[in-house]
């Protein structure tokens, strides 16, 4: 659609786009289960793994839903209706803007995908960085509006959407001349590897000229690796301090550990991307290391003085310090110009000019 230059852009202090570090982030969501307490101790776990961001869902009730609303997966032992686990997912704003303060002393972006316009009047009022999308939002022109107005970046998810709806309101945000990224993302908890779809990174990327990014609900550290190698300026994944851990994403999220093998794997992978290789400088440095590893032409019998060397004569072995074992056709038919011992490492010199 589109071959425009991909341009970065700022959350925080942090450069998102070619060129930077892919942005991790540890999505919670509600696996703190209504509990301030463990959603602090999310964050300490997230920013104890090395991740760069740690993002949550802001769900106000009367605001965005109903009683009249279904269970995607009825876990709760306690809430009678989906209304009533919205209820209790709650936090008031002190408690929201004690979370971003946390945060960000523990070296974190805070984030949090707003569910209501009152949601975005609430998170802006505590310093949000940037607008996640969450899929089941983007036919939500209501939310989408206020967040525009805002002027903050916007985190697209396309977990629900069909192309077309996707660049309606690419259009509409790139239209507000906003910075955008996409995410490619399943909506199913846990996605299976056929559900991935690494392929639609490159093709948002071309689509849209945006940076895009992996909104992975597979509870493996596997495709967020992919992703990385892929060029993904984003990986976000969800987070569970235990799999033994209550709630319906448990399945789909990475414990504490594995984030710390995604983190390390991802940097390991982009370190390695930022130097390609140069073969032959590489050769060239390699030199003493192939006169440890290499082999060198050595007598396989006593020979003596005169004799035309025959292929037979010979043998390799290491170190490669003598006569290279590949340059054995230039030395073969040439006359000795002393005796050779068995075992002996050949040099230039045991050999008579060439004719």
């Amino acid at each position: 659609m589109t071959n425009k230059t991909l341009h970065p852009f700022k959350i925080a202090d942090r450069q998102v786009g070619p060129g930077f570090p892919a942005m991790i982030v540890g999505e919670v969501a509600q696996a703190h289960d209504g509990s301030l307490g463990t959603a602090h101790a999310f964050i300490d776990a997230i920013a104890d793994a090395g991740a760069d961001a740690v993002k949550f869902q802001t769900h106000i009730a009367a605001a965005e839903s109903s009683v009249l609303e279904p269970f995607r997966v009825k876990f709760s032992f306690q809430d009678a209706t989906r209304y009533d686990y919205w209820k209790r997912m709650e936090f008031t704003t002190e408690g929201w803007a004690g979370l971003a303060e946390h945060a960000r002393k523990r070296g974190l972006i805070f984030l949090s995908s707003p569910f209501s316009e009152e949601a975005v009047d609430l998170l802006d009022k505590i310093g949000m960085p940037a607008w996640k999308v969450a899929s089941g939002e983007v036919g939500n022109p209501l939310l989408l509006e206020r967040i525009a107005a805002t002027g903050k970046p916007v985190l697209l998810s396309s977990g629900m959407s069909s192309i077309a709806e996707l660049d309606g309101v690419v259009a509409q945000i790139q239209g507000r001349k906003l910075p955008l990224l996409v995410f490619q993302c399943t909506s199913r908890y846990p996605s299976m590897p056929e559900d991935v779809g690494l392929n639609m990174l490159d093709f948002f990327r071309q689509r849209y000229a945006t940076p895009v990014g992996l909104s992975d609900h597979s509870g493996k550290i596997y495709p967020g690796l992919a992703a990385a190698t892929l060029g993904a300026e984003m990986i976000e994944v969800h987070v569970t301090l235990s799999r033994q851990a209550f709630g319906p994403d448990v399945p789909a999220s990475l414990t504490p550990d594995e984030l710390r093998q995604l983190v390390e794997g991802v940097r390991y992978i982009q370190r390695a991307q930022a130097h390609p290789m140069q073969k032959e400088e590489n050769a060239s440095a390699m030199r003493e290391m192939r006169g440890l590893f290499g082999k060198s032409l050595v007598a396989k019998r006593d020979l003596l003085s005169g004799r035309t060397l025959q292929r037979e004569d010979l043998t390799a072995r290491k170190p490669g310090t003598g006569i290279p074992a590949a340059q054995i056709d230039d030395f073969l038919g040439r006359n000795l110009r002393r005796d050779i011992a068995a075992n002996t490492f050949l040099s230039p010199d045991d050999f008579e000019d060439k004719a």
